[in-house]
């Protein structure tokens, strides 16, 4: 018997939220790769009905993933999604969100709210319990606003979860064109002997959004345009343009190139 999955979404009904990872593991469901007993549950600040949130999250998947929109997987999705109202300030709602979860089951915590919040959250799973040894944390970039924040927040991270449970993402490395840049470097005959100072003059990283701020006013107005996309986004692209051949492509070994780099 398989181990039962549960992933818990802070920030569920946050642009993030509805408009990249609820169509991505929508996706995922929809070529089987998703674990087959999956619960996901949405936690957020608003009091909220799970028909209504499911509702949030049918039309997210409408505007998203229009070509995909496959009745009997619909259906299936939508069955596994959950809702709690939590309050990651006071901790309100944590205690029942405990309820939902089979003790037994792998616990994946996604945090997809405002990095102000990821202390707070690590807090209040680490008081309840609701931390056990086998679960995970994912936290979205920017990892605070400057250097101090951002040690503040790793610290809470670590007091709460071990680092090899610390998972720091930064989405737009999902992109296909970026990803692909690995295989274009490393991997292609043709550029890989050229990709020097000797062939290349120089360097520009244009990054084309049709995406405007729209909902996200707070967040910019607290963040701004430079942490949103500067000092992540475009430095990760940065840094795989111009980075030495990695010694393997798992994870560590990217990245100390890229630390390299920077």
């Amino acid at each position: 018997m398989s181990q039962p999955v549960v992933l818990i979404i802070f920030g569920a009904t946050g642009d993030l939220a509805l408009r990249m990872l609820f169509p991505s593991l929508y996706h995922l469901d929809c070529d089987d790769l998703l674990a087959p007993d999956i619960s996901i549950i949405g936690a957020s600040r608003s009091k909220l009905e799970r028909d209504t949130f499911r509702m949030k999250v049918a039309r997210a998947l409408d505007a998203r993933v229009p070509e995909r929109a496959d009745p009997a997987i619909r259906a299936r999705f939508e069955s596994r999604l959950l809702y709690r109202a939590v309050d990651a300030l006071d901790g309100n709602g944590f205690d029942s969100l405990g309820s939902e979860i089979d003790t037994n089951a792998q616990v994946i915590f996604y945090l997809s709210t405002s990095p102000d919040l990821y202390g707070a959250i690590c807090g209040h799973l680490k008081r309840t319990g609701l931390a056990k040894e086998n679960s995970r944390i994912v936290v979205e970039k920017p990892i605070g606003h400057d250097l101090a924040s951002s040690r503040a927040i790793n610290d809470c991270l670590a007091e709460t979860f071990s680092e090899n449970r610390i998972f720091r993402v930064d989405h737009y490395l999902g992109k296909e064109a970026v990803q692909n840049l690995l295989a274009l470097r490393f991997a292609n005959r043709l550029f890989e002997p050229l990709w020097n100072h000797h062939s290349i003059e120089y360097v520009e990283i244009t990054v084309a959004e049709t995406v405007g701020v729209e909902g996200r006013w707070s967040y910019y107005n607290d963040h701004g345009a430079m942490r949103d996309m500067v000092q992540n986004h475009l430095l990760q692209l940065l840094c795989m343009v111009a980075m030495e051949p990695p010694t393997s492509l798992a994870s560590d070994a990217v990245r100390n190139e890229k630390v390299k780099v920077l």
